[in-house]
């Protein structure tokens, strides 16, 4: 597995830079695959089986995603702008004055591939959500290992570094950007079910890998909830092998990967959001209780 020094998520800045100016030392070459690779699977809440190929792209192509299945062809940027609905997943819209075109559940393979410092990649699916494969970012990350990374003649901009703290709330539910010298994620939960409780992890990717310490998080549900979700349309494709299911007694699917492996998977949806934004500013991201729809708010914010 490659080193996380050259991860996206790896551009700190100097302390000694002043706040609100793009961190020294930050910029480094733009990345994308060395090959493509292919992974099939279902979607969690489409239940519909659907194959995606991640093949190289260009330098400032960005990571775009190509609806291969719909006439044209049409794309869709991953970036803040085309976020659409994020009811349970995050999803991308690009609206014409003839299609409407989406893709769902794009958080796990954003993340692994802003994890592993993939700037540049063409996705092609032929559906409108992506595999679910086993509810993590791992087999994005490996996958994407196994391509090999590129570097390209081309510098990736200076992160630049949060000026001022940023705070939106949603009852009682939060997230926040703070200013900071490195960049940082810290993540709590609190569920009623035991097994869960309160959870708080706080993760910075100079210290732990991205692969090692958040890609393997699987999602989760919790049991009580399920047929509800499934009688609004929604995880039509999950299932005990691609997601953890709690309940009042407790796991139904044990072992898990970590013993706070649910707050893992949360900070894992978070750094898949925000990855959205095309140089994310170095700051300590907080979140409490938040949601797709939180995390996204928050890219807004940053791009302001």
């Amino acid at each position: 597995m490659m080193n996380s020094t050259s991860s996206l998520l790896t551009q700190t800045a100097q302390s000694s830079s002043p706040a609100g100016k793009t961190g020294e030392g930050a910029v480094r070459s733009q990345q994308t695959l060395q090959q493509p690779f292919e992974q099939v699977g279902v979607g969690l809440h489409s239940g519909k089986l659907v194959q995606v190929r991640v093949l190289p792209a260009a330098a400032n192509t960005g990571r775009v995603f190509v609806r291969v299945d719909l006439p044209g062809t049409p794309v869709i940027p991953a970036t803040i702008h085309q976020v659409g609905q994020t009811t349970l997943s995050t999803e991308l819209a690009v609206e014409t004055e003839t299609l409407s075109t989406t893709m769902r559940t794009v958080e796990h393979l954003l993340a692994g591939l802003a994890g592993l410092g993939i700037d540049n990649a063409r996705i092609e699916v032929n559906g409108g959500e992506l595999p679910i494969l086993d509810g993590s970012a791992l087999p994005w990350v490996e996958a994407i290992a196994q391509a090999g990374i590129q570097s390209q003649p081309v510098p990736k901009p200076a992160a630049p570094v949060l000026e001022q703290p940023i705070t939106l709330y949603q009852e009682d539910a939060f997230v926040s950007a703070i200013p900071s010298s490195e960049l940082r994620f810290t993540y709590g939960i609190d569920f009623e079910l035991a097994a869960i409780g309160k959870q708080w992890l706080s993760w910075s990717p100079q210290e732990e890998p991205f692969e090692q310490a958040i890609a393997p998080a699987r999602t989760f549900g919790l049991a009580h909830q399920i047929d509800y979700l499934r009688s609004q349309g929604l995880i039509k494709g999950g299932s005990l092998d691609n997601a953890l299911v709690c309940g009042t007694e407790g796991w139904l699917n044990p072992p898990l990967r970590f013993s706070n492996e649910p707050v893992r998977h949360k900070l894992l949806d978070l750094v898949g959001d925000l990855s959205l934004v095309n140089c994310l500013p170095i700051a300590h991201y907080v979140a409490y209780k938040a949601s797709h729809h939180l995390h996204t708010r928050l890219a807004h914010r940053l791009i302001q």
